[in-house]
Order: structure tokens, then sequence, then C-alpha cells
């Protein structure tokens, strides 16, 4: 996870237009870097300089011990926690349950609609706008953003993730609706289609997340370390939304778990700025539904600052918000101090789900297809949308 992107686009009104995912990165397909951060500069020279002089500043107001202290973080998870989690959508369908019921598990009380037939995605790719047919658009996401050689049911939860996040993103206002790279989705067009993919999608063309009957977006990541977030506690700002809340994800394994090693030198310079004096270490607040953190304190000797969990974790360049603060000095291991009331947990807390429902019958959270979707979705297998 990394620095949050700036703001969409500043003219919309609805709540996600202030939301950002921490890293829409965070999925199998990262790209070398982040879109329009380009290495190429003739500033290179004076921001080289100004890291040097900052880096000078920061050291100076190192405790003296800084050089043989070390920050030690513990963390499990990928990517911002809000919606789908990747992996565990990956676990689910290695245990039997079918795409509905993953989609049920992740976007709470939430039904499967119909996309109308035309539907047309304004994609932004270079500096072109350009018009996709939903479901051709779709068959140039999935496989960009999930493994094609994943379970069918998690590909199939994949597909109709994406084409509703198509059309309920809006990231360009009235010009665009999604980006082609993580700041929406990753579409690589054609070149991005599999068999498998492409197979999924013709099975679950057309349908869409709905939550009282109308498009719900629908948020996901690459994994959740056992636990997904609240929307407002992964989205700084944001208004809580019924649909998107934290779940407890069984299937999410150990291999979500990380550790970073930085000495505090290295620390105060990266949160230069957010503290005063000499750095002296990192204090949780608060933490969410899941036990990512929401506000935490940057110590200072002569003045501390509070800060978000996203941004910290931005700064840190961590994995996810789900995190926990110790100091290694010599051979001695102290944990920073937490002030959120909550026990250490790295991976899932909740008890193991009981085995799926037959795909027969309606599954649980209240995901069903609408009536005659299976007849559609044979209809318009081969994507043929029309352009607007």
């Amino acid at each position: 996870m990394g620095p949050p992107i700036p703001d969409r686009d500043g003219a919309r009104a609805d709540v996600f237009n202030r939301l950002q995912m921490l890293r829409m990165d965070a999925t199998y397909h990262r790209p070398a870097a982040l879109p329009g951060r380009s290495t190429r500069s003739n500033a290179r020279p004076i921001l080289a300089f100004l890291a040097v002089l900052l880096g000078t500043l920061a050291l100076a107001a190192a405790p003296a011990n800084a050089a043989s202290s070390t920050l030690v973080i513990e963390g499990t998870g990928d990517g911002h926690g809000v919606g789908m989690s990747q992996d565990g959508a990956y676990g689910y369908a290695r245990h039997g349950y079918d795409y509905q019921q993953i989609l049920a598990h992740y976007y709470t009380g939430t039904t499967l609609g119909q996309a109308a037939r035309n539907a047309v995605v304004k994609v932004l790719v270079g500096s072109k706008v350009k018009r996709v047919p939903l479901e051709r658009y779709v068959r140039g996401v999935v496989a960009a953003e999930m493994p094609s050689s994943w379970p069918l049911a998690a590909l199939e939860a994949q597909a109709v993730a994406s084409r509703t996040y198509a059309l309920t993103d809006h990231a360009g206002g009235s010009r665009f609706d999604v980006y082609s790279d993580t700041r929406s989705q990753v579409y690589e067009g054609t070149a991005a289609e599999t068999a498998a993919s492409n197979a999924a999608i013709a099975a679950t063309a057309g349908q869409i997340v709905e939550y009282a009957g109308k498009p719900a977006i629908t948020y996901f990541f690459a994994s959740s370390g056992g636990m997904t977030e609240d929307v407002q506690y992964g989205f700084p700002g944001a208004e809580a939304q019924p649909w998107l809340v934290g779940v407890e994800d069984a299937y999410e394994g150990s291999s979500a778990r990380w550790t970073v090693e930085m000495s505090m030198a290295s620390a105060a310079r990266r949160l230069h700025g957010l503290f005063k004096g000499s750095f002296r270490g990192i204090e949780v607040l608060k933490r969410g539904a899941s036990p990512r953190i929401l506000t935490a304190r940057v110590l200072g000797s002569t003045g501390s600052s509070q800060v978000q969990g996203p941004e910290l974790a931005g700064l840190l360049g961590l994995n996810s918000t789900w995190e926990y603060f110790s100091v290694r000095s010599g051979s001695a291991l102290h944990a920073e101090p937490d002030r959120s009331g909550r026990a250490k947990v790295l991976g899932p807390t909740g008890p193991t789900p009981a085995p799926p429902t037959p795909p027969s019958t309606t599954p649980s959270g209240g995901i069903a297809p609408t009536p005659g979707a299976e007849a559609t979705a044979t209809a318009s297998a081969s994507g043929g949308t029309a352009a607007g």
C-alpha cells in the first residue's frame, strides 16, 4: 500500500468522489509504477537536493540511539480492506462456495440484478476516452485483476464485482467512468483475455451487485488478512454503507502476514513533519471494525501529531493498515503503546464457516440472480453490447 492517489474529480458531489482506495494496485498485477509518476523530470536535481536536505534534518532530529534501534512492524493483508478480498474469494471458491455466495459474503444484504443491455463503459486510456461495451470491457479486466488459473467461482465473483464497479465508479465525472489502471481497475483489452476468465464472464453476463434495487459500488482488493473493514473506516471521510461492512474472512491464511523492519532513523525520515524534536515512536489510538488502524500519534520529544491510518501506512510503505508496532533495542523488543483497547490479532478470529448450501438453493446473505438472468446471460455471452 502506498500514498493515496489524488481525488478523481473535485466537481463530483457523490460521497465516493472523495474516496480513494489506498492502492488499487494491491492486486496480483501491479504496474511497475503508479500512473502519472514518471521518473523523468527536469526537477530531479532539485528534488534530489531536497530529499538529501530533509533526510539530514530528520537524522539530526532522531534520538542518539536511533542507529541502534529498529522499528518492527507486524501486519497482515494487502490493500484497503473494503469490499471483496480476492484471496478470500479464492479460499471460499476452493471450499465449495459458488460466486453468488462469495458476493453475498463480502457485500452484505445485496442481490444480483442485470445491467442495461446496451451498457457502455467510458474508459480513460492514456489521454483518450474509449467507449467500450460493458461485456467487452469486463473481458479486458478480470484476468488483469485475478489469476485466471484460480477456481471458476472466484473468477465469476470477480467478473460481477468488476462489472458493477465499472458502472458505479464515475471516476472522471461526466467525461469518463473509469481509469484503465489501478486508480479504478486494470483494463488491458484483448491482451487480458483468457479462456477461463471469458468463461466466467459469459456465465455471469450482465449480472451486477445491487442494494435496495440500485447498483452498489463493489470495492475489492488483494487480501484481507482475516477480516474486511467498514467503508467509513477504510476510507476516512466516507459515509457508512450497509453493504460495505467488515466481515470475517475465514480462509485467509498465514501467508497474508508480513513483517517490516526499518531503523528509527529511516522511520523518522519517512515521517518527517509529523513530530517535533527527536522521533520517539508511534502510538495507536483507535482501530476500526477490524484491527486496522484508524488513527495513531507520531511521537516526538518536543511535539507529536495525530495521523490517520491510511496516511501512516502510505508514508511507511506498508501493505495495509492492519499493523502493530514495536521497537527493538539490542536484544530487547518493546511493544509501542496501543490505546485502542484491542488485543493483538493477526489473522481470522471467527469460527470456520459451515459448509456451503448447494448451488441450487438460494445462497445465504441475500444474493439471488434476477429471474431470467440465466437466459439473458446466455443470449449476451458473446459480449455483443453495442457502443452508444
